[in-house]
């Protein structure tokens, strides 16, 4: 609980770097978004507070004062209340839901008087309280099956009513806490069946117009990626190469016997033949676990089967499910189509912008995409595009040395803690970083889709730089008194 008397004696020396590079981002951040904003005709000054900068410098103020007060919070207050925050935090999302008005597409800000927030920037910091909160809980093991679905539900809950109110990629966010329950004892293999379901579904996607016969071309690379990963699975976890290699002769000797047929001017149907190969390895895996009775070779034979569902299903969600904005935005980043003046022309324009800086950069003030606004959102979600015509390659490039180095100070920390409480929330803030900065920057460049999340301490908006603050500092707060004692 709070205890302002106790939290200055118990309270150790607060990270120094991590609170430089906090102040050099906030500022250069500020510098940054006055450029972006700037208007050629009717230039203003850095300080004028009618501007965004202006607004910005208030939002950076307020910001400094919550960190401090921060700090000085007994360290017992997060973890007494994390779970009261994480109800008062649905209670606002749900809330939001119902009284908030639509702005650009969305329904996400509470509007309190001058006041406009959105409470999905402050579940963030919320969400990881709460994960730290429940991994401290007495005999807690995550792969319990009452455990892992509470971790999962704490996730996904604001998560699906970020989505309603149309911010698909905060509730995305949400999701790089599947790095901390990796951390805590999540098996990798979770986290290989995520990575080839979203290989399935570009696969399955990119070249669905392609057809070989039965499957289209992006199926049946899929097909084989399915084969080789099922056989792949029994070679780490068995330590057989005995059985690797069967399943892989078996389901090649398919394609074997079809070629030797089409150089007798046999006309062969590849998807069929692929679609063969995979039954032959979905009958070995049954046979084997038949004959084994180890459970390695059903969990295999189920991959396999919920793999090729998923690759069946994913041309459906896609033409069915998602709206026709986010299918075209899809589309560009997997140049199925250019669309340079719709949904491309965000990344168009960006990619221009940080183009044309060339090295060096055009220099302070002198980028011509954005001053002549060609790059919308240019000073929240694309002002990466700024650093990037006006300090060119070298600019840039430093700025992700800095975060770099700003994250894996973090992960450093956390690693340290001496408690699990500490150590998960550490987690969960470098997760949020992580995310951030790969989304943000790979949209930018165009190897992200783009789907709205700032750039931290540099996107202009308050809500952001003060749930960026909160999450950064509790955690600068736990490490100080682990530190002390």
């Amino acid at each position: 609980m709070y205890n302002g008397g106790n939290a200055t004696e118990e309270q150790g020396k607060v990270d120094k770097l991590i609170v430089l590079l906090y102040l050099l981002f906030v500022v250069l951040g500020w510098l940054n978004i006055y450029a972006a904003s700037f208007n050629l005709e009717n230039a203003a000054g850095l300080f004028d507070l009618s501007t965004r900068a202006g607004s910005q410098l208030i939002w950076i103020g307020t910001s400094l004062l919550i960190a401090f007060a921060l700090l000085k919070i007994d360290v017992s207050f997060y973890e007494t209340y994390a779970f009261l925050f994480y109800l008062v935090g649905i209670a606002l999302l749900v809330l939001t839901l119902i009284v908030a008005e639509e702005i650009n597409g969305s329904r996400s800000w509470l509007i309190l008087g001058p006041v406009h927030f959105q409470p999905a920037e402050f579940m963030k910091f919320i969400i990881a309280l709460t994960l730290a909160r429940v991994f401290t809980m007495y005999g807690f093991k995550l792969m319990e099956a009452k455990n892992f679905l509470l971790v999962s539900a704490i996730i996904l809950l604001p998560a699906v009513l970020v989505i309603l109110q149309k911010e698909t990629g905060t509730a995305l966010v949400y999701l790089s806490f599947i790095l901390v329950m990796y951390r805590e004892g999540l098996p990798g293999r979770i986290l290989f069946m995520g990575f080839a379901a979203i290989l399935y579904f570009i696969l399955g996607i990119r070249f669905s117009e392609d057809q070989l016969g039965m499957l289209s071309l992006g199926e049946l690379i899929a097909v084989i990626l399915i084969i080789l990963f099922s056989a792949g699975l029994l070679w780490n976890y068995l330590k057989r190469h005995h059985a690797f290699f069967r399943l892989l002769l078996l389901s090649g000797a398919v394609f074997l016997i079809a070629f030797a047929a089409s150089l007798f001017s046999v006309t062969i149907d590849w998807g069929l033949t692929a679609l063969i190969a995979l039954g032959v390895t979905a009958l070995s895996l049954l046979f084997l676990f038949i004959k084994h009775r180890k459970r390695t070779y059903l969990f295999t034979l189920i991959f396999l089967v919920c793999s090729f569902a998923f690759l069946e299903s994913s041309e459906y969600v896609f033409l069915n499910m998602l709206q026709p904005h986010q299918q075209m935005r899809i589309e560009v980043l997997l140049g199925m189509e250019q669309d340079l003046s719709g949904a491309g022309y965000h990344v168009g324009q960006s990619k221009i912008a940080i183009g044309s800086g060339g090295l060096t950069g055009k220099g302070f003030l002198n980028g011509t995409q954005t001053k002549l606004k060609y790059v919308p959102e240019q000073d929240t979600d694309f002002i990466f595009c700024t650093i990037g015509e006006e300090h060119g390659f070298i600019g840039s490039t430093l700025i992700l040395i800095l975060f770099t180095l700003f994250v894996l100070r973090i992960l450093h920390l956390a690693e340290r803690q001496p408690s699990v409480f500490g150590r998960v929330y550490g987690y969960g803030v470098a997760s949020i970083f992580m995310f951030h900065l790969l989304i943000n920057i790979g949209m930018v460049i165009g190897i992200m889709p783009v789907i709205g999340i700032p750039l931290p301490f540099f996107s202009y908006g308050g809500s952001s730089l003060w749930g960026f603050t909160i999450l950064l500092f509790i955690f600068l707060r736990i490490d100080s008194s682990s530190r002390r004692r």
